[in-house]
């Protein structure tokens, strides 16, 4: 019985890690995302301004649909916030596009953990895509082996996720300097936004 396969130890602790980073993000972007910062910076307002200030005139700031599904694409040199941190001016907003301006020095300085993150990114995707269906299929047609399979994916995406998370805190860190030191915060608003910050580094392990 597949319930007694060894790929299920696997399993239980990937998906009970996926889901607590899952709640961790959404439930302190949820509280955050309500109140308003002092300063009534949008999302936009934030990441132009840390990007000028940082002399970066060759990154796009874009607006995308989704919820959280704020990313930057060193491909095309492009921040991408979704519209509620875009065009909003919560706290929340603020703290998401400063970890994403985050990457952006990252990447203009040569971060080289973010080198090797993004050039075993598109097998993680494909690895991201393949889990489940593997998995579902392997329990519909009584095929143990892609069960397995499903299951070897989704915990290598988890670990992979795992292994590069201090590319997130350091995006988060670098955000939060950038935001205390030029201001763009009020003092009082610091603790806050940390939380924000520190919650935001979990979101790929989150999805």
């Amino acid at each position: 019985m597949f319930f007694w396969d060894p790929t299920m130890i696997l399993l239980i602790p990937a998906l009970l890690l996926a889901f607590y980073a899952q709640y961790k993000v959404r439930s302190t972007y949820n509280k955050y995302s309500k109140i308003q910062n002092a300063r009534g910076l949008t999302g936009y307002d934030a990441a132009r301004h840390l990007l000028q200030i940082n002399g970066i005139y060759d990154v796009e700031v874009e607006e995308v649909e989704g919820v959280l599904s704020d990313h930057y694409d060193p491909r095309d040199k492009t921040v991408r916030l979704s519209t509620e941190n875009y065009r909003g001016a919560s706290l929340a907003g603020v703290a998401v596009a400063a970890h994403e301006v985050g990457h952006v020095i990252q990447h203009a300085t040569g971060y080289v953990p973010l080198k090797i993150r993004h050039s075993i990114l598109p097998v993680t995707n494909l690895g991201s895509m393949a889990a489940f269906p593997l998995f579902f299929i392997g329990f519909l047609f009584g095929a143990p082996i892609l069960m397995d399979l499903g299951i070897v994916f989704f915990a290598g995406v988890v670990l992979f996720h795992l292994v590069t998370l201090p590319v997130e805190f350091n995006a988060s860190n670098r955000a939060m300097k950038q935001l205390v030191n030029h201001g763009l915060l009020a003092r009082q608003e610091a603790s806050a936004a940390k939380k924000v910050l520190n919650a935001a580094a979990l979101t790929y392990v989150a999805t």
